[in-house]
């Protein structure tokens, strides 16, 4: 019985009362942030942990729920950076995956949050990525997606971070513009691959012929990967969809990349997701969708009807794998009111009253309960669970039936969306056939527009030689207006001859009596015709004169102009005859009978000019066509011309880059060396080049009027390349046999690739299909060679590394200064021991020596103060330790290289203390000299790199180095003038020897000479082994042998 009551009073309020809210103002906000800090660090700490254990569910919905309460990431970043996650790689596996879960469910403001520690998550990238085994590579693969998946989210705002869109966000996400579907289908291609790439990773690193999903190692990894085939689904679907969009607006061959890539990703994906659905640990967490068995034939678009978007179910129960709870509500509830008694106890109360503890009138506790009380009790009880039991089957039952109505109601919606899907399939197939239509209506468009373009090109053309003759088109339009008036002026000629012809009858007899007045008309008529006749043969001989002297037509025709006029009054004056005529039948009879034949002149006279403007239009037009052809003719040259210059600069490139690959072979080329950091450099300058003149062949094929970007782009293709083999194989002669050999095919491999590119671009047909995506590939192979054969720095602590580059700077420095003092020392001792020639060479020696040493103490001091200010600027709130453990290459490089001043200073005084001395060599001085010249140009290099160029320090530092440069040119002239001059005083005197020791002597010069020749060559063996063996010291030092054991 207590047993019951106590089940029923553990169970929990369904509606637990909320906290009263407390007053304090301030405090109360600070004290409820501090809480929620801490209950974020303490969920935090518990889900990312180093067992190696499935990451929690419910402190990881903690974290998610802290996100959206603070809408932002800001205390999750700031409990994550107190932990190791660099010295552990279970911790940092564990972290991505919860971090992959704040991405996707948490509240949108993370991913801005997060972007600022995106560089710190690059660097741990590449750290763990030195490991080739274990959670340290997946660690690096994680990294890279969840750094690709901030990238995607930042470049393309309108996706949440779950992936989850409409179709017509899908759309407006590209803002309906072509440009932007087919770069987001690129950024999704990369999305999916780092997805992909996780998933292979987890795979290869578990033992598949076990069951190692039940195991908690297993789970452990593969835990993260529910989020992966999430991601994934999404990723798929959209593609698919974003594919189809591209294929109805873009020709199928410019997306051929797309259409391989999509179907390589397919491949994966399915495998993936087959293996996936077979383990036991996905089963209950997850329902993975499966992928049809043949990808989607983009070329057909009603395939996209038949495309079915994968949905990944997580089941109800499986979304908390452990049975706790979510939340915590302790905090939430308010622990100073008492709790409510249960229905059950309630219940019990009413039916057999209070205790009887408490009733200080039951005397049945005193003497004990009757045994048919008892009975009774048990009997009651017996039948009131009894009643549950019932209530409870009743209960089950009626949930039976409610499940049963849900699964009828979820057949009904199953049917309705088939319905649906098909009426959308028939949807889908008149938008595809409405989508034909406007496809051939968008090509009809084109072409229209291609011939107005080319119908604008040929009337901007006509217009520029229109401009040319409009003088002449002035004056044709002049006589057109001309004839115009004539015209008019012909028809009332010819109404008013139909007037007269009407008034002929009616003085038929008085034109018998007006014969003689006619005559006399007719011959007045005659005279006045044949006056007209020589006016219009003056105004032809006149056009004729126009059409062969162009500058005359003006006159020409103002002349033609006035005979116009003239011909306007005399029209007129026939016009008063014709009047007078209509007293006189037979005047009127004689001025028609003058009209007529005037008329007949007249348009005889306009027919001959409407010839001549004939002709002289036909004739503009056959000077147009000629200039046109021979402006074609020109167009066609100029083509040439271009081509040729395009076929000369790639024949030229072909030879610098073969002149590299033969340099290669060159037995002088052996004793050239170079950087791995050089190589970097040069490697990625030359893939730079790549995509530029990729670029440029893309804008000749479209405009191959503009050759310029072509031609250079081939230039410095050429040149970069060759450089890039050059220095490769000069790299090569410094590093081990096996890296030497790894390298020497990657180089060659480079220029013929190189080569084939430049063949590829050299013929017509094959221009528009040259790719270097090869070529590419060998540079990225140089590169990551290089990469490979760079120094790493010193194993040093910050405190260490910071005194470490005080203490050389200070040690070069008195290295200088003892040497310039030991200088001077030996200067006077010389000048108090030698006399002569022999006192003359050291003083000049000893001298530029000291030049020299000045040079170099002013070269540290800029040295030093460009330091100075290169920390001052770069650390910001760190300390000058911090800065130089965080720039440690650079650091090693100041110590290395203030190491080699110092070292070169004390070697040229002890040289230069043994010439003094007479037991030392003039060439050891000279290759000191070089050497300390070596050595400050390294300091100055390092000191430079991270200068500001506008810098007051940094220009001291290049005048200082000039004046070391200056400074090393006189030892080395001044050693050179000594030992020429102690020579000459040494010269050979052969006056009192014998022909037999002459010849004796012979012998004995030429053995010396052989005997020096083999010396020589042993010692460049030797120079060569040293440079060797000084390089694989200097990459132990630097770390580069545990490099190659880690990628080992």
């Amino acid at each position: 019985m207590d047993r019951v009551k106590s089940s029923m009073q553990q169970v929990p309020n369904p509606i637990p009362k909320v906290l009263s809210r407390r007053t304090g103002g301030a405090n109360t906000l600070e004290l409820e942030k501090e809480n929620f800090e801490r209950s974020q660090a303490v969920s935090v700490n518990k889900a990312i942990n180093a067992q190696e254990v499935a990451v929690k569910e419910k402190h990881a919905r903690t974290c998610i729920l802290g996100t959206h309460h603070e809408k932002g990431a800001h205390t999750f970043w700031a409990a994550v950076n107190r932990l190791p996650l660099s010295s552990n790689a279970v911790l940092c596996w564990k972290f991505c995956h919860v971090f992959h879960k704040l991405l996707r469910d948490g509240h949108p403001n993370v991913i801005k949050d997060s972007m600022r520690n995106k560089g710190d998550l690059s660097d741990m990238s590449r750290m763990w990525g030195h490991l080739s085994e274990g959670y340290g590579k997946l660690c690096s693969t994680y990294l890279k997606l969840l750094i690709t998946k901030m990238e995607f989210h930042i470049k393309n705002p309108r996706f949440p971070g779950n992936l989850q869109m409409t179709d017509r966000q899908l759309d407006e996400a590209g803002e309906n513009d072509v440009n932007n579907f087919f770069q987001m289908t690129v950024e999704m291609f990369d999305y999916l691959e780092c997805e992909l790439n996780l998933f292979l990773g987890v795979f290869s690193s578990l033992d598949m012929s076990r069951s190692v999903s039940v195991t908690a190692a297993g789970q452990c990894r593969l835990a993260p990967l529910i989020q992966v085939i999430l991601d994934c689904s999404h990723l798929y679907d959209y593609t698919v969809k974003l594919l189809f969009k591209l294929h109805s607006c873009l020709p199928a061959d410019t997306l051929q990349g797309h259409r391989d890539r999509f179907q390589e990703q397919f491949k994966k994906l399915k495998n993936l997701f087959y293996r996936s659905s077979n383990l036991q640990y996905f089963k209950r967490l997850i329902q993975i969708p499966q992928l049809p068995e043949n990808p989607p034939n983009f070329l057909r678009a009603s395939a996209l009807s038949e495309h079915i978007s994968p949905v990944v179910v997580i089941p109800v129960e499986a979304s908390s794998p452990e049975s706790e709870h979510i939340v915590e509500t302790e905090e939430l509830v308010d622990t100073d009111i008492p709790a409510q008694p249960s229905s059950s106890e309630n219940r019990f109360d009413d039916l057999f009253g209070t205790s009887a503890a408490t009733d200080p009138f039951n005397f049945n506790s005193q003497n004990g309960m009757r045994k048919d009380d008892k009975d009774r009790l048990i009997e009651q009880l017996t039948q009131e669970l009894q009643a549950l039991k019932e209530e409870l089957e009743t209960f089950r039952v009626e949930s039976a039936r409610l499940c049963q109505a849900l699964r009828g109601r979820v057949s009904e919606l199953e049917a309705e969306l088939a319905e649906q899907s098909h009426l959308k399939q028939q949807a889908l197939g008149e938008s595809e056939f409405l989508r034909a239509e406007l496809e051939d209506l968008r090509r009809v468009k084109e072409d229209t527009e291609k011939e107005q373009r080319s119908l604008t090109e040929i009337e901007r053309k006509a217009q520029a030689n229109e401009q040319r003759y409009t003088k002449l088109k002035e004056k044709y339009t002049e006589l057109v207006q001309s004839h115009a008036d004539l015209l008019r002026k012909n028809a009332e000629v010819t109404r008013q001859m139909t007037v007269a012809r009407a008034a002929q009858d009616e003085v038929e007899t008085v034109r018998r009596e007006m014969q003689e007045k006619v005559k006399a008309a007719q011959e007045d008529a005659q005279q006045r015709e044949k006056e007209q006749l020589d006016q219009m043969q003056s105004l032809q001989r006149e056009l004729m004169t126009s059409r062969v002297e162009l500058d005359t037509l003006r006159d020409s025709m103002a002349t033609s102009q006035q005979s116009s006029e003239e011909l306007s009054s005399r029209l007129a004056a026939l016009e008063t005859e014709r009047a007078e005529l209509a007293e006189t039948v037979s005047q009127k009879e004689a001025e028609l009978a003058g009209l007529g034949q005037e008329l007949e002149r007249v348009q005889s006279s306009l027919s001959s000019e409407r010839e001549s403007g004939v002709k002289a239009a036909e004739a503009l037009q056959n000077q147009l066509n000629e200039k046109e052809s021979r402006e074609q003719a020109l167009e066609s040259q100029l083509v040439a011309a271009r081509w040729a210059a395009l076929q000369g600069a790639l024949e030229e490139a072909e030879r610098v880059v073969q002149d590299s690959l033969s340099q290669m072979d060159d037995p002088a080329h052996i004793s050239c060396t170079s950087s791995a950091d050089y190589l970097v450099s040069r490697s990625q300058a030359a893939l730079d080049c790549v995509d530029r003149l990729q670029a440029a062949r893309d804008q000749y094929l479209s405009d191959q009027s503009d050759v310029s970007e072509m031609l250079r782009s081939v230039t410095r293709f050429a040149h970069l390349v060759g450089d890039t083999i050059l220095q490769g194989s000069a790299t090569s002669h410094m590093v081990p046999v096996d890296q030497a050999d790894l390298l020497t095919e990657g180089v060659r491999a480079c220029g013929s690739e190189a080569l084939a590119l430049l063949a590829l671009l050299k013929d017509r047909e094959t221009l528009g299909a040259a790719d270097g995506a090869k070529l590419r590939e060998a540079l990225g192979s140089i590169k990551a060679t290089a990469e490979k054969l760079r120094p790493q720095g010193l194993e040093l602590q910050q405190g260490e590394l910071g005194d470490l580059v005080e203490q050389e700077m200070a040690a070069t420095s008195a290295a200088v200064e003892s040497a310039a003092a030991r200088i001077e020392e030996m200067l006077n001792k010389s000048r108090a021991v030698d006399t002569g020639v022999k006192m003359e060479v050291n003083e000049r020696i000893l001298a530029s020596c000291t030049e020299l040493m000045q040079a170099i103490k002013a070269l540290v001091l800029a040295s030093k103060d460009l330091q100075r200010d290169i920390v001052e600027s770069g650390r910001g709130a760190a300390s000058m330790k911090e800065f130089y453990a965080k720039n440690s290459r650079w650091t090693e490089g100041l110590i290395s290289a203030s190491k080699a001043v110092g070292w070169g200073a004390t070697v040229m005084v002890d040289a230069a203390d043994l010439v003094v001395q007479g037991r030392g060599k003039f060439e050891e001085l000279m290759v000191c000299s070089h050497e300390i010249a070596a050595s400050t140009a390294q300091l100055v290099a390092a000191s430079k790199v991270k200068a500001d160029k506008d810098s007051p320090n940094l220009a001291r530092l290049q005048q200082a180095s000039r004046g070391v440069t200056q400074a090393t040119a006189g030892v080395v002239a001044s050693t050179k003038s000594g030992k020429s001059q102690i020579e000459e005083t040494d010269t050979m005197d052969f006056s009192s020897m014998t022909l037999t020791q002459i010849k004796r002597q012979e012998m004995d010069s030429q053995v010396q000479v052989l005997e020096l020749e083999a010396q020589l060559q042993r010692e460049r063996e030797r120079l060569g082994e040293l440079r060797k063996k000084h390089y694989e010291l200097a990459g132990v030092s630097e770390g580069w042998a545990e490099e190659e054991d880690g990628t080992g």
